[in-house]
Protein backbone atom coordinates (compact mmCIF):
# COMPACT_ATOMS: atom_id res chain seq x y z
CA UNK A 1 0.00 0.00 0.00
CA UNK A 2 1.30 3.47 -0.89
CA UNK A 3 0.05 6.93 -1.67
CA UNK A 4 -0.25 6.02 -5.35
CA UNK A 5 -3.48 4.20 -4.46
CA UNK A 6 -5.10 7.50 -3.65
CA UNK A 7 -7.09 8.63 -6.67
CA UNK A 8 -6.19 12.27 -7.55
CA UNK A 9 -9.02 14.62 -6.74
CA UNK A 10 -10.60 16.89 -9.32
CA UNK A 11 -10.69 20.60 -8.41
CA UNK A 12 -13.66 21.60 -6.22
CA UNK A 13 -16.72 22.40 -8.29
CA UNK A 14 -20.40 22.99 -8.02
CA UNK A 15 -22.68 19.97 -7.56
CA UNK A 16 -23.95 18.51 -10.82
CA UNK A 17 -27.40 17.19 -11.56
CA UNK A 18 -26.57 13.58 -12.32
CA UNK A 19 -28.50 10.35 -12.25
CA UNK A 20 -26.80 7.98 -9.84
CA UNK A 21 -27.09 4.36 -11.09
CA UNK A 22 -27.46 2.88 -7.61
CA UNK A 23 -29.96 3.43 -4.81
CA UNK A 24 -28.34 3.70 -1.41
CA UNK A 25 -29.72 1.12 1.03
CA UNK A 26 -30.66 1.94 4.66
CA UNK A 27 -29.28 5.45 4.27
CA UNK A 28 -30.97 7.07 7.25
CA UNK A 29 -30.42 4.05 9.48
CA UNK A 30 -26.72 3.96 8.65
CA UNK A 31 -26.38 7.68 9.36
CA UNK A 32 -28.20 7.28 12.68
CA UNK A 33 -25.82 4.49 13.70
CA UNK A 34 -22.65 6.40 12.78
CA UNK A 35 -23.88 9.73 14.21
CA UNK A 36 -21.15 11.73 12.40
CA UNK A 37 -20.07 15.02 13.98
CA UNK A 38 -18.11 18.08 12.94
CA UNK A 39 -14.37 17.44 12.88
CA UNK A 40 -14.75 13.67 12.58
CA UNK A 41 -12.94 11.55 9.99
CA UNK A 42 -14.87 8.59 8.61
CA UNK A 43 -14.22 5.71 6.23
CA UNK A 44 -16.76 4.51 3.71
CA UNK A 45 -15.13 1.14 3.08
CA UNK A 46 -17.39 0.33 0.11
CA UNK A 47 -17.73 3.70 -1.57
CA UNK A 48 -19.77 2.62 -4.59
CA UNK A 49 -21.76 5.55 -6.00
CA UNK A 50 -21.08 7.54 -2.83
CA UNK A 51 -24.52 7.63 -1.21
CA UNK A 52 -23.43 6.91 2.35
CA UNK A 53 -20.34 9.09 1.96
CA UNK A 54 -22.48 11.98 0.73
CA UNK A 55 -24.74 11.68 3.79
CA UNK A 56 -21.73 11.81 6.12
CA UNK A 57 -20.18 14.73 4.26
CA UNK A 58 -23.46 16.62 4.54
CA UNK A 59 -22.58 17.04 8.21
CA UNK A 60 -20.44 20.18 8.28
CA UNK A 61 -16.73 19.69 8.97
CA UNK A 62 -16.63 15.93 8.43
CA UNK A 63 -14.07 14.16 6.25
CA UNK A 64 -14.59 10.88 4.38
CA UNK A 65 -12.02 8.44 3.05
CA UNK A 66 -13.86 6.42 0.40
CA UNK A 67 -12.40 3.02 -0.54
CA UNK A 68 -13.48 0.87 -3.48
CA UNK A 69 -11.95 -1.86 -5.64
CA UNK A 70 -14.03 -0.72 -8.62
CA UNK A 71 -12.42 2.07 -10.65
CA UNK A 72 -15.68 2.85 -12.45
CA UNK A 73 -17.46 3.28 -9.11
CA UNK A 74 -14.68 5.61 -7.95
CA UNK A 75 -15.17 7.73 -11.08
CA UNK A 76 -18.90 8.04 -10.39
CA UNK A 77 -18.29 8.92 -6.74
CA UNK A 78 -15.73 11.56 -7.68
CA UNK A 79 -18.26 13.20 -9.97
CA UNK A 80 -20.89 13.12 -7.24
CA UNK A 81 -18.70 14.21 -4.32
CA UNK A 82 -16.01 16.37 -5.92
CA UNK A 83 -17.70 19.58 -4.73
CA UNK A 84 -16.81 18.64 -1.14
CA UNK A 85 -13.19 19.39 -2.03
CA UNK A 86 -10.47 17.88 0.13
CA UNK A 87 -13.03 16.69 2.68
CA UNK A 88 -13.52 13.70 0.34
CA UNK A 89 -10.57 11.42 -0.46
CA UNK A 90 -11.22 8.49 -2.85
CA UNK A 91 -8.90 5.48 -2.63
CA UNK A 92 -8.63 2.56 -5.05
CA UNK A 93 -8.04 -0.66 -3.18
CA UNK A 94 -9.39 -3.37 -0.91
CA UNK A 95 -11.08 -2.45 2.34
CA UNK A 96 -9.15 -5.24 4.04
CA UNK A 97 -6.10 -2.99 3.61
CA UNK A 98 -7.74 -0.05 5.35
CA UNK A 99 -4.88 0.39 7.84
CA UNK A 100 -2.36 0.79 5.02
CA UNK A 101 -4.60 3.19 3.12
CA UNK A 102 -4.96 5.39 6.19
CA UNK A 103 -1.26 5.22 7.01
CA UNK A 104 -0.45 6.42 3.49
CA UNK A 105 -2.69 9.42 4.13
CA UNK A 106 -1.07 10.16 7.48
CA UNK A 107 -4.18 9.16 9.45
CA UNK A 108 -3.69 7.10 12.62
CA UNK A 109 -7.33 6.64 13.62
CA UNK A 110 -10.86 7.45 12.45
CA UNK A 111 -14.16 8.20 14.14
CA UNK A 112 -16.39 5.78 12.27
CA UNK A 113 -16.45 3.14 9.53
CA UNK A 114 -19.36 2.10 7.35
CA UNK A 115 -19.53 -0.70 4.79
CA UNK A 116 -22.24 -1.90 2.41
CA UNK A 117 -21.06 -5.42 1.56
CA UNK A 118 -21.76 -7.20 -1.70
CA UNK A 119 -22.53 -6.45 -5.31
CA UNK A 120 -23.98 -3.08 -6.37
CA UNK A 121 -26.72 -2.28 -8.86
CA UNK A 122 -24.09 -0.60 -11.03
CA UNK A 123 -22.12 -3.83 -11.28
CA UNK A 124 -25.24 -5.91 -11.88
CA UNK A 125 -26.36 -3.64 -14.69
CA UNK A 126 -23.03 -3.78 -16.57
CA UNK A 127 -23.11 -6.93 -18.69
CA UNK A 128 -19.34 -6.89 -19.14
CA UNK A 129 -18.82 -7.37 -15.40
CA UNK A 130 -20.41 -10.83 -15.58
CA UNK A 131 -22.33 -10.43 -12.31
CA UNK A 132 -25.81 -10.93 -13.76
CA UNK A 133 -27.39 -14.08 -15.14
CA UNK A 134 -29.94 -11.94 -16.98
CA UNK A 135 -27.38 -10.12 -19.12
CA UNK A 136 -25.03 -11.86 -21.51
CA UNK A 137 -21.43 -11.08 -20.65
CA UNK A 138 -18.09 -12.71 -19.86
CA UNK A 139 -17.95 -15.03 -16.85
CA UNK A 140 -15.89 -12.52 -14.90
CA UNK A 141 -17.50 -11.42 -11.58
CA UNK A 142 -14.46 -9.51 -10.28
CA UNK A 143 -15.13 -6.44 -8.14
CA UNK A 144 -11.84 -5.04 -9.44
CA UNK A 145 -11.83 -5.76 -13.16
CA UNK A 146 -8.14 -4.79 -13.30
CA UNK A 147 -6.88 -7.50 -10.96
CA UNK A 148 -7.15 -11.18 -10.16
CA UNK A 149 -8.72 -14.30 -11.66
CA UNK A 150 -12.18 -14.42 -13.18
CA UNK A 151 -15.02 -16.79 -12.33
CA UNK A 152 -14.26 -18.70 -15.54
CA UNK A 153 -10.64 -19.06 -14.42
CA UNK A 154 -11.92 -20.48 -11.13
CA UNK A 155 -14.23 -22.95 -12.87
CA UNK A 156 -11.35 -24.12 -15.06
CA UNK A 157 -8.99 -24.53 -12.10
CA UNK A 158 -11.30 -26.48 -9.78
CA UNK A 159 -12.24 -30.13 -9.94
CA UNK A 160 -15.89 -31.16 -9.93
CA UNK A 161 -15.78 -31.82 -6.18
CA UNK A 162 -13.94 -28.58 -5.40
CA UNK A 163 -16.42 -26.55 -7.44
CA UNK A 164 -19.32 -28.33 -5.69
CA UNK A 165 -17.81 -27.41 -2.32
CA UNK A 166 -17.66 -23.72 -3.36
CA UNK A 167 -21.31 -23.77 -4.48
CA UNK A 168 -22.44 -25.42 -1.26
CA UNK A 169 -20.33 -23.31 1.11
CA UNK A 170 -20.93 -19.89 -0.40
CA UNK A 171 -24.30 -20.41 -2.08
CA UNK A 172 -25.97 -23.03 0.11
CA UNK A 173 -26.74 -24.88 -3.10
CA UNK A 174 -28.19 -28.21 -1.97
CA UNK A 175 -27.69 -29.75 -5.43
CA UNK A 176 -24.10 -28.53 -5.67
CA UNK A 177 -22.68 -31.83 -6.96
CA UNK A 178 -25.08 -31.96 -9.88
CA UNK A 179 -24.66 -28.26 -10.67
CA UNK A 180 -20.87 -28.48 -10.58
CA UNK A 181 -20.89 -31.53 -12.83
CA UNK A 182 -23.10 -29.81 -15.42
CA UNK A 183 -20.93 -26.66 -15.37
CA UNK A 184 -17.74 -28.67 -15.86
CA UNK A 185 -19.36 -30.72 -18.65
CA UNK A 186 -20.40 -27.52 -20.43
CA UNK A 187 -16.87 -26.18 -20.12
CA UNK A 188 -15.32 -29.41 -21.42
CA UNK A 189 -17.68 -29.32 -24.40
CA UNK A 190 -16.68 -25.73 -25.26
CA UNK A 191 -20.15 -24.45 -24.36
CA UNK A 192 -19.21 -22.13 -21.49
CA UNK A 193 -18.37 -18.64 -22.74
CA UNK A 194 -20.93 -16.22 -21.30
CA UNK A 195 -23.03 -15.75 -18.17
CA UNK A 196 -26.06 -16.95 -20.13
CA UNK A 197 -24.17 -20.17 -20.93
CA UNK A 198 -23.41 -20.56 -17.23
CA UNK A 199 -27.06 -20.08 -16.34
CA UNK A 200 -28.07 -22.69 -18.94
CA UNK A 201 -25.67 -25.18 -17.37
CA UNK A 202 -27.25 -24.58 -13.95
CA UNK A 203 -30.77 -24.94 -15.37
CA UNK A 204 -29.78 -28.29 -16.91
CA UNK A 205 -28.86 -29.42 -13.41
CA UNK A 206 -31.74 -28.08 -11.34
CA UNK A 207 -34.53 -27.25 -13.79
CA UNK A 208 -36.11 -23.89 -14.67
CA UNK A 209 -38.51 -23.65 -11.73
CA UNK A 210 -38.05 -20.63 -9.46
CA UNK A 211 -37.97 -21.22 -5.71
CA UNK A 212 -39.90 -18.53 -3.89
CA UNK A 213 -39.43 -16.19 -6.84
CA UNK A 214 -35.63 -16.64 -6.83
CA UNK A 215 -33.96 -17.63 -10.09
CA UNK A 216 -32.38 -21.12 -9.93
CA UNK A 217 -29.00 -19.66 -10.93
CA UNK A 218 -28.92 -17.18 -8.04
CA UNK A 219 -27.06 -19.43 -5.61
CA UNK A 220 -24.42 -20.45 -8.14
CA UNK A 221 -23.71 -16.88 -9.23
CA UNK A 222 -23.55 -15.71 -5.62
CA UNK A 223 -21.16 -18.50 -4.65
CA UNK A 224 -18.80 -17.92 -7.56
CA UNK A 225 -18.74 -14.16 -6.98
CA UNK A 226 -17.98 -14.58 -3.28
CA UNK A 227 -15.17 -17.03 -4.07
CA UNK A 228 -13.65 -14.93 -6.87
CA UNK A 229 -13.50 -11.82 -4.68
CA UNK A 230 -12.71 -13.63 -1.41
CA UNK A 231 -15.56 -11.63 0.09
CA UNK A 232 -15.70 -13.42 3.43
CA UNK A 233 -11.93 -13.28 3.85
CA UNK A 234 -12.01 -9.57 3.02
CA UNK A 235 -14.79 -8.97 5.57
CA UNK A 236 -12.92 -10.87 8.29
CA UNK A 237 -9.82 -8.79 7.56
CA UNK A 238 -11.86 -5.57 7.71
CA UNK A 239 -13.27 -6.57 11.10
CA UNK A 240 -9.78 -7.10 12.49
CA UNK A 241 -8.43 -3.91 10.93
CA UNK A 242 -11.35 -1.87 12.27
CA UNK A 243 -10.20 -2.68 15.80
CA UNK A 244 -6.85 -1.07 15.02
CA UNK A 245 -8.01 2.10 13.27
CA UNK A 246 -11.18 3.05 15.13
CA UNK A 247 -10.80 5.34 18.11
CA UNK A 248 -12.44 4.14 21.33
CA UNK A 249 -16.10 5.18 21.34
CA UNK A 250 -16.40 5.17 17.55
CA UNK A 251 -18.90 3.13 15.54
CA UNK A 252 -18.46 0.37 12.95
CA UNK A 253 -21.65 -0.18 10.92
CA UNK A 254 -22.07 -2.86 8.26
CA UNK A 255 -24.90 -3.64 5.84
CA UNK A 256 -24.87 -7.25 4.63
CA UNK A 257 -27.09 -9.08 2.14
CA UNK A 258 -26.89 -12.74 3.03
CA UNK A 259 -26.64 -14.89 6.12
CA UNK A 260 -22.93 -15.74 5.74
CA UNK A 261 -21.94 -12.09 6.12
CA UNK A 262 -24.57 -11.36 8.76
CA UNK A 263 -23.38 -14.24 10.95
CA UNK A 264 -19.80 -12.97 10.70
CA UNK A 265 -20.87 -9.52 11.89
CA UNK A 266 -23.06 -10.91 14.67
CA UNK A 267 -20.19 -13.00 16.05
CA UNK A 268 -17.69 -10.16 15.67
CA UNK A 269 -19.81 -7.66 17.55
CA UNK A 270 -20.26 -10.08 20.46
CA UNK A 271 -16.49 -10.42 20.88
CA UNK A 272 -14.04 -8.51 23.06
CA UNK A 273 -13.53 -4.89 22.05
CA UNK A 274 -17.04 -4.23 20.77
CA UNK A 275 -20.29 -3.13 22.36
CA UNK A 276 -23.14 -4.04 20.04
CA UNK A 277 -25.65 -1.31 19.25
CA UNK A 278 -28.02 -3.76 17.60
CA UNK A 279 -29.40 -6.91 19.14
CA UNK A 280 -31.17 -7.83 15.91
CA UNK A 281 -30.23 -6.43 12.51
CA UNK A 282 -32.00 -3.30 11.34
CA UNK A 283 -33.85 -4.04 8.09
CA UNK A 284 -35.40 -1.82 5.40
CA UNK A 285 -38.91 -0.51 5.82
CA UNK A 286 -41.74 -1.74 3.62
CA UNK A 287 -41.62 1.60 1.82
CA UNK A 288 -37.92 1.20 1.00
CA UNK A 289 -38.26 -2.34 -0.30
CA UNK A 290 -41.28 -1.30 -2.39
CA UNK A 291 -39.18 1.44 -3.98
CA UNK A 292 -36.01 -0.65 -4.24
CA UNK A 293 -36.67 -4.43 -4.27
CA UNK A 294 -32.92 -5.14 -4.18
CA UNK A 295 -32.90 -3.77 -0.63
CA UNK A 296 -35.13 -6.56 0.67
CA UNK A 297 -32.27 -8.73 2.01
CA UNK A 298 -30.27 -5.88 3.58
CA UNK A 299 -29.38 -6.14 7.28
CA UNK A 300 -27.56 -3.45 9.25
CA UNK A 301 -25.54 -4.26 12.35
CA UNK A 302 -23.51 -1.70 14.29
CA UNK A 303 -21.19 -1.71 17.30
CA UNK A 304 -19.16 0.78 19.28
CA UNK A 305 -15.43 0.26 19.71
CA UNK A 306 -14.58 -0.03 23.39
CA UNK A 307 -11.42 -0.59 25.41
CA UNK A 308 -10.78 -4.31 25.48
CA UNK A 309 -10.43 -4.22 29.25
CA UNK A 310 -14.05 -3.13 29.61
CA UNK A 311 -16.73 -5.64 30.49
CA UNK A 312 -19.00 -5.96 27.46
CA UNK A 313 -22.03 -6.71 29.57
CA UNK A 314 -24.28 -6.90 26.52
CA UNK A 315 -27.23 -9.22 27.01
CA UNK A 316 -28.48 -10.53 23.68
CA UNK A 317 -31.92 -11.02 25.26
CA UNK A 318 -32.31 -7.34 26.10
CA UNK A 319 -34.24 -4.96 23.82
CA UNK A 320 -32.27 -3.28 21.06
CA UNK A 321 -29.96 -0.50 22.15
CA UNK A 322 -30.16 1.13 18.73
CA UNK A 323 -32.77 1.00 15.99
CA UNK A 324 -35.23 -1.83 15.76
CA UNK A 325 -36.98 -4.16 13.42
CA UNK A 326 -37.19 -7.91 13.28
CA UNK A 327 -34.52 -9.95 11.60
CA UNK A 328 -35.13 -10.33 7.88
CA UNK A 329 -35.79 -13.83 6.66
CA UNK A 330 -32.58 -15.23 5.20
CA UNK A 331 -32.67 -15.47 1.44
CA UNK A 332 -30.10 -15.57 -1.29
CA UNK A 333 -28.65 -12.27 -2.33
CA UNK A 334 -30.46 -10.89 -5.34
CA UNK A 335 -27.72 -11.25 -7.94
CA UNK A 336 -29.62 -9.72 -10.82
Amino acid sequence: MNVENVVPMAPPREPVDMEVPHKTVLLHEMLAALAPYEGGTYVDATLGAGGHAEAILSVAGTRVIGIDRDLSALAIARGRLGHFGDRFVPVHGKFSEIAGHLEALGISCVHGICADIGVSSMQLNEAERGMSFRLGGPIDMRMDASDGSTALDLIEALSDDELADVLFRFGDEKRSRRVARCIKQAHAAGELHTTLDLRRAVIRAVGPARIGGVDPATKTFQALRIAVNDELGELNALIEAAKQVLSVGSVFAVISFHSLEDRLMKRAFRSVGWSALTKKPVVPSDAETAENPRARSAKLRAARRIDESENLGFDMDDPDTFGGGESAVDDEESVA
